[in-house]
């Protein structure tokens, strides 16, 4: 399947939610290329982007786990080169 670069950008209002988010992210390290985090303390959230090389099923399949964690927002864009 061909794969697709990618960046996510995810923000998460609740604290409790950094444990799972970073196993999920675990999980899928093989098609992470960089992660940036940015604790933003005068809102009291953090602001987390992924740039990841994968199939597009395995991006939307991360972004929908993420997405459904309490408090935690998720939107991608994909580039259109394909590889």
């Amino acid at each position: 399947m061909e794969s697709r670069v990618a960046v996510m950008s995810i923000i998460v209002e609740n604290a409790g939610a950094a444990e799972p988010i970073n196993a999920i992210l675990h999980t899928h390290s093989d098609c992470i290329i960089g992660r940036m985090g940015i604790p933003y303390r005068k809102r009291n959230i953090n602001i987390i982007s992924i740039a990841m090389d994968a199939p597009q099923n395995t991006i939307s399949a991360l972004a929908g786990k993420l997405g459904s964690l309490p408090g935690v927002s998720v939107k991608t864009a994909y580039s259109g080169v394909m590889g």
